[in-house]
């Protein structure tokens, strides 16, 4: 529990470039929605029922190879330019969406490991270590937030209240806090390569989107850590402040 006795953090300029990048996350996705001509609820509605029930497993899994093989990778293949993770995931996601859902499916996992090291470098880029059991932790928080193909701002902001519930959390429990959450993202992002004729467009433009907007809340959910740690407050009243912040400009 956040210390109430701990002042509010000041620091307009800092939170306001954090914000200005947060909001940047969504704009491809939105994009990708409009391209695609439905909203992310309605393509997830089309996926069969059994791919739809077996999500959260799949899912489940998924986190589980990315958070081991990212891991293991970082001793044999250094961490990559944003613009190559992008690059990377893009193509993925067209070789995934021409075969529709099965090798959408197939592709999952392999796309959230290059999510996952993206991730993971982003974290290195703000001074912490990888190889320390809470930042990993705190990498699996990222995937808490709502996705790139959410129009609700306030649900985006849910990796800051799912790391107030991992606090502390072995990866076991935080894969499975967030393997729920993730399941309805990659959900959208299923559905977006099965749409017929323009699968593997479909498919690399989600992949690009995906990429683009989890490096960008893994830079927010980091730059904040990293903001507490320089003014030596606590990580939950910055992030705390961050959300008051980002409301403010919503309805200035």
């Amino acid at each position: 529990m956040t210390d109430l006795n701990v002042p509010t953090v000041s620091l307009p300029a800092e939170l306001a470039a954090l914000a200005d990048r947060y909001h940047a996350a969504n704009h491809t996705g939105i994009q990708l929605l409009n391209l695609l001509g439905g909203q992310a609820d309605s393509l997830v509605n089309k996926l069969p029922d059994g791919v739809k029930t077996g999500l959260e497993e799949a899912t489940h899994g998924a986190l589980k190879v990315a958070y081991h093989t990212a891991q293991h990778s970082r001793g044999v293949v250094k961490d990559q330019r944003p613009w190559l993770n992008t690059a990377f995931a893009t193509a993925m996601g067209a070789a995934g969406g021409v075969g529709g859902l099965p090798s959408a499916l197939a592709e999952l996992p392999v796309t959230t490991t290059v999510l996952m090291r993206a991730i993971q470098a982003v974290a290195t880029e703000h001074g912490f270590d990888t190889t320390e059991a809470e930042t990993l932790r705190e990498c699996l928080v990222v995937f808490a937030a709502a996705g790139p193909m959410t129009t609700d701002d306030n649900a985006d902001l849910g990796f800051i209240t799912a790391r107030l519930a991992l606090t502390g959390a072995t990866v076991q429990r935080a894969i499975s806090f967030v393997a729920p959450r993730l399941a309805i993202v990659l959900g959208q992002k299923l559905a977006a390569q099965a749409v017929p004729v323009i699968g593997a467009a479909a498919g690399a433009a989600v992949n690009y989107a995906f990429t683009s907007y989890y490096q960008q809340i893994a830079h927010v959910h980091f730059g904040l850590l990293a903001l507490a740690r320089r003014n030596g407050v606590p990580a939950e009243q910055v992030m705390q402040d961050f959300r008051k912040f980002v409301t403010n400009l919503e309805t200035n």
